[in-house]
């Protein structure tokens, strides 16, 4: 099938993107990577009137990190992740860019384009929700911060605004002991996750959890925070077989999947605890110092 009809403009800045979207409203959309947009259209499940085209204007493919943050910018790659070094704690960056669908669509997909399409089986959106990043975002009426957990408001929705673009994503840069890990069931590589767990903890010099973020992925109409799971965590030893089978059991009850031809939500709810479980040991473990390809354990 092919796409219904539309307009392109290559926009030169990000002010010229703001304008042509704040003028064309509902019936423009922003192109990135277009990787997952694209695919959408061609099966006309999106036929937006008019594409603006961000992938052009100078200055937004960065991975930088300060004293502060690690910023992505808005055409930052899928790649440019996968082959980042990392400092200790953020191999869970790692492991999600590595799973995402294959080399030719990390070598065009932007990090912050998937999560501004909010598709709740995106990789991305359940590990940036449990490292607690943010997002800039600008539009005709100037800059905002939105913590990505106050993001995704539905299913394919988010809280971008009328000629608002997605400019800058910022993972917080702790000097905390940070470790963590994700982990996405899929029937082949490069699908699209059954469900997806990540798992972000920092500990204390006793190996304490004194923060912890867990997001789910697929599971649900949004990515979601298994809050209460998150909860069970601190203040607890993350190894503790009692604290484990807690925290499983409440990223259980936070999941909200439905049945599909990829398997029951009993099926599905049986998949997170189980990836829950290992991507704890994994975050444990790489506490302790191994180096561990978290994709061998799914």
């Amino acid at each position: 099938m092919y796409p219904s009809p539309f307009r392109y403009h290559r926009a030169a800045t990000l002010a010229d993107a703001i304008a042509r979207v704040a003028s064309a409203g509902d019936e423009a959309r922003i192109l990135a990577g277009g990787q997952s947009l694209t695919a959408m259209m061609k099966t006309r499940l999106a036929a937006p009137a008019e594409l603006v085209d961000i992938g052009f204007i100078p200055g937004l493919a960065y991975l930088r990190p300060d004293a502060d943050y690690l910023r992505l910018g808005a055409l930052a790659r899928h790649r440019d992740v996968e082959l980042a070094s990392m400092e200790r704690g953020l191999e869970i960056l790692h492991d999600a860019a590595s799973v995402i669908a294959d080399v030719q669509v990390r070598n065009r997909g932007t990090v912050c384009g998937s999560l501004a399409h909010a598709d709740p089986g995106g990789d991305w959106a359940p590990v940036m929700l449990a490292l607690g990043a943010e997002l800039e975002i600008v539009g005709p009426d100037g800059t905002r911060t939105v913590p990505v957990r106050n993001f995704f408001l539905d299913f394919f929705t988010t809280d971008l605004r009328r000629g608002e673009v997605l400019r800058e994503l910022r993972i917080p840069i702790t000097a905390e002991r940070r470790t963590g890990a994700y982990l996405a069931l899929k029937r082949r590589a490069g699908d699209y996750a059954i469900a997806g767990v990540a798992v972000s903890l920092v500990l204390d010099a006793q190996g304490m959890c004194v923060g912890a973020g867990i997001g789910l992925g697929n599971v649900g109409p949004t990515p979601l925070i298994a809050e209460e799971a998150e909860r069970r965590l601190i203040g607890n030893d993350p190894a503790a077989a009692q604290v484990i089978r807690a925290v499983v059991a409440a990223a259980v009850a936070a999941a909200q999947p439905g049945s599909d031809n990829h398997g029951s939500a009993e099926y599905k709810r049986e998949v997170v605890g189980a990836l829950v479980r290992r991507a704890l040991d994994i975050a444990v473990r790489r506490d302790h110092g191994e180096t561990i390809v978290a994709y061998d354990h799914v």
